[in-house]
């Protein structure tokens, strides 16, 4: 189909209190991230295991059913599966990326398929679910990460920062939602569900769409679906949330995304690129959802400031890059209600595209930035390069909420700029 044909395919679920542990969106390798592309079914060249590529814990008892994942480039489809009840289970495995990609289990089982490859293997999913993502380098931050759920068992949680659980409200069980990657002239088809499961209305307002707020904004009842169709018209980073009143509690429960419009042509080649996604936590009672009333404070404090979710998440697990490698980040401050100054010590940003206007390396006085200016709901793309092996902190210039975890690393080479 020709590119002013395309149409994407894209479900987002909405979901209460689905997810364990960290939930991130962040890095990714050169390999662009395709959240919105639907590719159709690769032939099926199921294989056997390879020894050499692939683990296989052992599972016993009868098979109870089938499970199906598909990964593509970069992120699983569906990244939220529901079994009836534990036991053994198929886990067929099919790549519909353009990369090699791996599943990996917390129980030590590894399928590993190269582009258009399926792989199968049988699986013991335990009574409170079973985590999974891509153990390729870079994959999990960018997105590729998922749970098999059993039916009926408690929803998890989430945890902000070290110590701090709330209970979550998502789009398809990470915070933030997946990152949808488009072209200009691209149309997307949103199949919004709301399972019967949930107590409360939701909907989703894509800020890259020109659609009537009473149209496809409106929200959806428990049990209930909609199909949302917009055409990308304008290229940049987007916003995408629950819009549902009261929309400040939806937004800061966890429920917003990335929509990344490239150019019709596409963006220049880059060696490395990374989403991140700026947002606050206003903390409510442990294991509950955030509180409304400091959400609405006329005088925002957060008890968190993150990226990607996590408190101090790529402190501790920095992303990585060559020394001197192009690097481009995608930004977006999802608020609800704090301003970012985004900025990367060490280094300075040669090409900025903020809410459509560029600065490019190319320009006559050879301007660059050292920050990013983004109320909430802007987003911007950012390149760089590091000039020496080294740590690189990535900060809200803001520095009041660098201490609430507005902290993370970038890290060229070994990280050691004495070697």
């Amino acid at each position: 189909m020709s590119s002013f044909s395309r149409k994407h395919i894209l479900s987002l679920i909405a979901l209460l209190a689905l997810i364990f542990g960290l939930a991130a969106c962040g890095a990714a390798n050169v390999e662009p991230l395709r959240a919105a592309r639907a590719p159709a079914p690769p032939a099926d060249r199921t294989t056997t295991n390879s020894a050499t590529t692939n683990v296989v814990s052992p599972a016993s008892g009868p098979v109870l059913g089938r499970v199906e994942i598909h990964s593509f480039d970069l992120g699983f489809k569906p990244a939220k599966l529901s079994v009836e009840k534990p036991g053994r289970y198929t886990v067929k495995f099919i790549n519909d990326g353009a990369i090699q990609h791996d599943v990996t289990f917390a129980n030590g089982t590894k399928l590993v398929a190269n582009a258009s490859e399926t792989k199968a293997a049988d699986l013991e999913v335990p009574a409170d679910g079973l985590n999974f993502f891509c153990s390729i380098p870079g994959h999990a931050d960018a997105g590729m990460k998922g749970l098999i759920a059993v039916a009926g068992a408690s929803a998890g949680a989430m945890t902000v920062a070290p110590g701090f659980v709330q209970h979550v409200w998502t789009f398809n069980g990470t915070v933030p939602g997946p990152v949808i990657r488009v072209h200009v002239g691209d149309t997307i088809r949103i199949h919004l569900k709301n399972p019967a499961t949930n107590q409360l209305a939701h909907s989703v307002d894509f800020h890259a769409s020109q659609v009537a707020w009473n149209d496809e904004m409106t929200s959806i009842n428990p049990g209930e679906e909609k199909l949302y169709e917009w055409q990308a018209d304008y290229a940049g980073v987007w916003m995408y949330h629950c819009g549902t009143s009261p929309a400040l509690h939806h937004i800061a429960n966890g429920m917003y995304g990335m929509v990344i419009v490239e150019p019709k042509e596409g963006l220049p080649k880059v060696d490395k690129e990374f989403a991140l996604v700026q947002s606050e936590w206003y903390l409510g009672p442990q294991g509950q959802p955030v509180s409304l009333a400091k959400a609405s404070a006329a005088a925002p404090a957060p008890d968190f400031v993150v990226f990607n979710g996590v408190a101090n998440q790529y402190k501790d697990n920095p992303l990585k890059v060559g020394t001197g490698e192009k690097v481009r980040i995608f930004v977006l401050n999802a608020g609800p209600s704090v301003d970012s100054s985004f900025h990367i010590v060490g280094t300075i940003f040669n090409t900025v595209i903020k809410e459509g206007v560029a600065l490019t390396p190319d320009n006559p006085g050879h301007y660059g930035a050292q920050a990013v200016d983004l109320s909430p709901a802007q987003g911007a793309i950012v390149e760089f390069t590091t000039a020496e092996d080294g740590m690189y902190p990535i900060v809200t210039h803001a520095f009041n909420f660098v201490g609430h975890g507005a902290l993370g690393l970038v890290q060229a080479g070994d990280g050691d700029p004495k070697k």
